[in-house]
């Protein structure tokens, strides 16, 4: 740091004093900074933080710093690293950088004022929070953490000890209550999909065990029907009347299909085919009935009926439970997709995403909080297009929203979900029939920390998250309007985002 001082008396009162005027050249700057020699002391002293310090006091922190060009595209200082060094931007600006997954992510800007880092000088522990990336030309004064200390522990001492404890304790509470609120998040989520994944599994576990008895079955029959029983022209002909056998389009009542059932099972006995209370429900179920079985029965010789109708209902059945398999797999593999989409994995963070997608996904994760009960009503616009997105954080508004939403409804209502185009703008929104908020809440929704939950209750994430994420890392826009019976929260994305 280099300085050039003009000195002077002037009077003040019934005394003098000297005054020095300096002008403050930043180190490795060359001879001024875009042709302009700097005054160092009004720079600082126009900075909100050093208001109230002296002169005496400014001396002793401007010999105890450093100052440090910023230049646009270069790193002052690292993520992660020990924060050594407390930085304060005295011109220019920087831009904070966060890693998120495999990408670098700008999360604020530091303009003159600003200050970050030093941390060390409360905490052993103490590291940058993010990356501060050069942004606009000009400077920052780099104060050593453990001169930092020293200064704060001379200037105001009472003050230190306070910084030092809230340090610490923030660092607690903070520390444990995100922990317990993305350990009660994820456990919600977790149940919920694995209870989503063991219905279709176990469905496909119980479809499997039934397939071997009716392979059983098959086998059992043919073999019969291989010695004799069956003319090939039999055969012929009751394979013509298996395949005119399918489910009814209109499914009947469960007393309707019961009492088929029962007029099957009479017919079999009387026919003398063995296990009819087996076939009989296979029969109905695939649409039989006592015309056709007269016909199946006029078809064969009275020896065939029984292995006939037997192999008619294995193969029934095995068309059937392969249905039940393929329905049930091809469920887990959509809950699968949809945990890949919802998380975002092997994904970039800034993409071209279809809004739909993630509401779809969302509403597959949290299946078990919008099923009982709720209707969701799905009117999506044909002429939205993909936007550009941080798609896995428009994913944690989405189930805020929809979270937020069942939980006002008490398990039962109409959940709506609404898609479309406005000028550049996708704009969803997310309604419910719940009691709805009262003004004073409405003005607080998006206020940090506040919230109308109990403790573990929710998503652990409130809607200033959901107004972060929207507002400042989108440049879109969040709103609601409320009352008695009917809930909306608009959100507007642009089809672009911004660029700083």
């Amino acid at each position: 740091m280099r300085l050039s001082c003009l000195g002077g008396a002037r009077g003040f009162g019934r005394g003098r004093r000297f005054v020095v005027r300096c002008s403050w050249l930043p180190a490795g700057a060359g001879t001024d900074l875009g042709g302009a020699r700097v005054n160092f002391l009004d720079d600082l002293r126009g900075l909100a933080i050093l208001r109230g310090l002296s002169a005496a006091q400014l001396d002793e922190l401007t010999a105890a710093g450093t100052s440090v060009p910023i230049v646009p595209g270069e790193d002052l200082f690292e993520e992660g690293h020990p924060a050594d060094f407390w930085w304060l931007v005295v011109r220019g600006s920087l831009d904070l950088k966060r890693r998120m997954g495999r990408e670098y992510t700008v999360v604020g800007r530091m303009s003159p004022g600003r200050w970050a880092g030093g941390f060390k000088a409360w905490d052993e522990r103490g590291v940058y929070l993010a990356t501060g990336h050069g942004a606009e030309t000009g400077w920052a004064l780099r104060l050593p953490a453990a001169e930092l200390a020293r200064l704060t522990g001379s200037w105001f001492p009472f003050g230190t000890h306070l910084i030092s404890g809230l340090y610490g304790t923030a660092r607690t509470i903070e520390a444990t209550a995100r922990q317990r609120e993305q350990l009660v998040s994820l456990g919600t989520l977790a149940a919920g999909l694995a209870h989503e994944i063991n219905n279709p599994a176990a469905a496909a576990t119980r479809a499997v065990a039934d397939l071997e008895t009716a392979c059983a079955t098959v086998r059992s029959s043919v073999g019969r029907l291989a010695r004799g029983e069956i003319s090939p022209q039999e055969l012929a002909g009751l394979d013509r009347l298996l395949a005119e056998l399918h489910p009814p389009d209109v499914a009947p009542s469960p007393l309707a299909l019961s009492d088929l059932e029962d007029e099957l099972a009479g017919w079999l006995e009387d026919h003398d085919v063995d296990d009819a209370w087996t076939i009989a429900p296979v029969l109905a179920a695939a649409g039989a009935d006592l015309e056709w079985c007269g016909r199946a029965a006029a078809l064969l010789s009275p020896a065939a009926v029984g292995p006939g109708l037997t192999w008619v209902a294995g193969t029934l059945a095995v068309t059937s439970l392969l249905a039940d398999v393929r329905r049930s797999t091809a469920r887990i593999s959509e809950l699968i997709g949809a945990v890949r989409s919802y998380s975002q994995m092997d994904r970039a963070s800034l993409q071209i995403v279809d809004v739909t997608e993630g509401l779809e996904s969302t509403l597959t994760m949290l299946g078990q909080r919008v099923r009982s009960g709720v209707t969701v009503v799905r009117d999506y616009a044909s002429d939205v297009p993909l936007i550009e997105a941080y798609a896995g954080e428009l994913n944690q508004v989405w189930t805020n929203l929809i979270d937020n939403a069942a939980d006002a409804m008490g398990g039962a209502g109409t959940l709506s979900l609404r898609t479309r185009l406005a000028d550049d703008h996708v704009v969803v929104e997310v309604g419910d029939t719940g009691v709805g908020m009262t003004p004073d809440v409405a003005a607080r929704a998006f206020d940090a920390f506040f919230t109308t939950k109990e403790v573990g209750q929710g998503a652990g994430l409130g809607l200033d998250v959901a107004r972060r994420i929207v507002v400042d890392r989108h440049g879109g826009d969040i709103g609601i309007g409320s009352r008695p019976g009917e809930t909306v929260v608009r959100v507007s994305l642009p089809v672009r985002v911004p660029r700083p």
